[in-house]
C-alpha cells in the first residue's frame, strides 16, 4: 500500500514538472508586454489596464490552448462538422448534436500535434508569410529595401523577406515574436479584406484598419495549416495520377500526342526531334514530376512557382478561384440598380452620375474585396422582424420606441424607423451613438446564425425582389431562405465564402490540381483516365 502511494505521488510530481516545463517554455513567455496585450486584444480577451506581466501571462495561459494550439475548441457544431467533412470523416446525425464527440473526432484529425503547435509559435516568421501573395511580398521587400535577385519569383521573394524579417523589425523599432501592424504597413484595406476572403475568414462589416489587421494576424496560423494540408493533398493526388503514365502508355502514343504532352508540360522540344526522342523527353519529365517536381508544383498553388510545370499548376488553381469570382459576377449581373448602388455606397465607392447598369456592375465586381462600412442603410436588411423591434425598443429614441410598440407595423416600417433612429444617434454622437452602435453590434451578432429563419414567404420574396432576383414559381420556403442567404452573403462579403464554408477554398484548389494533372494526360490513355477518375472520386 505504501509502495502504491509512493508511485502515485511520484506520478503527480512528474506531471507537475511536465506542466511546469511546458508553461516555462511557452512561446509567449519570451514576448514583450505589448505583444502579450496584442495577442489578448486580437482574440477579444479582455484584460485589466494597467496590468503587470504576470497577470497578462496568466491570462494567456488560461486561453492559449483553445486559441493558439487547438482553436477548434471554440468552434460550434457546424464548423466542427464542416472540418470533419473536409477531412473525409463522415459524421452521423446523432453525433452532430454531441459537441464533445465532434471535438474528439476533430482532435484526432487535426492538422498538427500539440507539440508541433507549441513549437511553431516560437518562430512566427517561419509560417506567417507563407499565405502572402506575390505582390504583397514584393511590396514589403520594396518598402524595406530588401534586395531580391532576378528573376523575382515568389520562392525567392519569400526566402528573402523571411531572411530579413528580424532585421526589418529592429530597423523600425518593433517587436517580431507576435508582430504588430508594421508587418502589414504596405497592405491596403482591400488587400487585408481579400486575404480574409480568400483564406476563408470573411471580414465583418468594418472599415477599421486595425481590426482588419488583427483578424489577419490571429487567423494566419490556421490559414497556413489549411494551405499546407491543401498542398499535401494536391501533391499526393498529382503523384497518384502521374503514376498512371506508364511506359506502355508512352509507347502507345504517336508523335502528335507526344508533342501535345510536351507542349502542355512546357517541355522544350528540339526542332526535328524523332518520335523515340520525344518519348525519352516525356519519360525524363515524368521522372522529375514523380521525384520532386510535384511537391514544388503543389506549392505553386500558393504562388511558389519556380518552373514551367509549377506555373501550369498555379494557373489551374487560379482558375478554380476565378470560378468563385465568376459566380459572384453572375449574381451581380441580376442585381437591381438600387442594390448595386447600395453595395457601392456601403463601401464608400463614389458612383458617377448617370452610370448605366453595366457600368455599376463592373464597379461592383472591381470592389468585391473592399471592406464595407460597419453601419449604413443596408445594415438592417437581413435583421428579423423581432430583432428590429428589440433594436428600436433599446435604441433610446422615443420615436423608435413608439414604432416598436405598434403591433401593426410592417417590417418595412421597422427598417425605416431603425435607419432614422441610427441616423439621429450618429448625428448626436457621444453616448447616444455609442449606445446605438453597441446594441446594433449585439443584435447583428445574435441574428447572424439564424438569419432568415423566422422570415415569412412574403418577406423573403420582397427581400429577393430588392435584389432584382426572380423567384421561380413553386419555390419552397427553404429554397427561398437559401437564395436569400446566398444573396446576402454576396452583398456583405463580395464572395461565396461565409464562415460556415471556410474550407471551400481547399476543395477548389485540390480540384484545380486534378484539372491541371488531367491536362498533362491530354493525349488520353483510357487506362490512365480510368485510374485518374478513381483519384478524383477520392477527392
Amino acid at each position: 500500500m505504501r509502495l502504491s502511494s509512493t508511485v502515485f505521488c511520484l506520478a503527480l510530481a512528474a506531471d507537475a514538472v511536465v506542466g511546469s516545463n511546458w508553461f516555462s517554455k511557452a512561446a509567449y513567455n519570451k514576448w514583450h508586454e505589448t505583444e502579450l496585450e496584442r495577442w489578448l486584444s486580437d482574440n477579444d480577451i479582455p484584460y485589466p489596464t494597467p496590468a503587470d506581466r504576470k497577470d497578462l501571462e496568466n491570462l494567456i495561459q488560461k486561453n492559449w490552448d483553445s486559441y493558439a494550439v487547438a482553436p477548434y475548441k471554440n468552434w460550434d457544431t457546424d464548423k466542427l462538422t464542416s472540418y470533419l467533412k473536409s477531412k473525409g470523416v463522415e459524421t452521423k446525425e446523432s453525433t452532430k448534436a454531441n459537441k464533445d464527440s465532434l471535438l474528439s473526432q476533430v482532435e484526432g484529425a487535426w492538422f498538427e500535434t500539440e507539440d508541433k503547435a507549441q513549437t511553431a509559435w516560437t518562430s512566427v516568421k517561419d509560417w506567417i508569410l507563407d499565405t502572402w501573395t506575390e505582390s504583397s511580398l514584393k511590396s514589403f521587400a520594396d518598402k524595406h529595401g530588401i534586395p531580391v535577385p532576378q528573376p523575382r519569383t515568389r520562392d525567392t521573394l519569400l526566402q528573402k523577406v523571411r531572411e530579413n524579417y528580424d532585421t526589418v523589425a529592429k530597423k523600425v523599432g518593433e517587436t517580431a515574436s507576435y508582430p504588430g501592424d508594421w508587418l502589414y504597413e504596405s497592405w491596403s484595406e482591400s488587400d487585408l479584406k481579400e486575404w480574409l476572403d480568400t483564406n476563408g475568414f470573411p471580414a465583418p462589416q468594418v472599415t477599421d484598419r486595425n481590426k482588419l489587421i488583427a483578424m489577419v494576424r490571429r487567423n494566419s496560423r490556421l490559414a497556413y495549416l489549411r494551405a499546407q494540408d491543401q498542398k499535401d493533398s494536391a501533391a499526393a493526388s498529382a503523384k497518384a495520377i502521374y503514376s498512371t503514365l506508364t511506359d506502355k502508355v508512352i509507347d502507345a502514343w504517336g508523335e502528335s500526342q507526344l508533342k501535345e504532352f510536351c507542349d502542355k508540360n512546357g517541355i522544350n522540344v528540339p526542332q526535328g526531334s524523332k518520335t523515340n526522342e520525344l518519348r525519352a523527353l516525356v519519360r525524363k519529365n515524368r521522372a522529375q514530376i514523380l521525384d520532386d517536381t510535384v511537391a514544388s508544383s503543389a506549392s505553386s498553388a500558393f504562388g511558389a512557382a519556380t518552373s514551367k510545370a509549377g506555373n501550369q499548376f498555379a494557373k489551374a488553381t487560379d482558375s478554380a478561384t476565378q470560378a468563385v469570382q465568376d459566380a459572384f459576377g453572375t449574381a451581380v449581373g441580376s442585381w437591381s440598380e438600387s442594390r448595386l448602388k447600395a453595395f457601392l455606397d456601403a463601401r464608400g465607392v463614389p458612383v458617377p452620375q448617370g452610370s448605366k447598369t453595366d457600368e455599376l456592375q463592373a464597379l461592383v465586381r472591381r470592389n468585391a474585396h473592399k471592406a464595407a462600412h460597419p453601419y449604413s442603410a443596408w445594415t438592417w436588411d437581413d435583421l428579423s422582424y423581432d430583432t428590429l423591434k428589440q433594436y428600436l425598443a433599446n435604441s433610446g429614441n422615443s420615436a423608435a420606441k413608439k414604432v416598436s410598440k405598434n403591433s401593426a407595423a410592417s417590417r418595412d416600417d421597422l427598417v425605416e424607423a431603425a435607419q432614422s433612429a441610427y441616423s439621429s444617434a450618429s448625428s448626436a454622437g457621444g453616448s447616444s451613438y455609442a449606445s446605438a452602435t453597441s446594441y446594433l453590434t449585439k443584435a447583428t451578432e445574435t441574428a447572424k446564425k439564424s438569419t432568415f429563419d423566422t422570415w415569412s414567404e412574403s418577406e423573403l420574396k420582397a427581400y429577393l425582389d430588392s435584389y432584382g432576383v426572380p423567384v421561380p414559381q413553386g419555390s419552397t420556403l427553404n429554397e427561398l431562405k437559401a437564395e436569400a442567404r446566398k444573396q446576402s452573403t454576396y452583398f456583405k462579403y463580395g464572395t461565396t465564402n461565409p464562415a460556415s464554408t471556410a474550407f471551400a477554398k481547399a476543395s477548389e484548389n485540390v480540384k484545380g490540381a486534378y484539372q491541371w494533372v488531367m491536362g498533362q494526360l491530354g493525349a488520353g490513355s483510357e487506362a490512365a483516365k480510368k485510374k485518374a477518375d478513381n483519384v478524383k472520386e477520392e477527392l
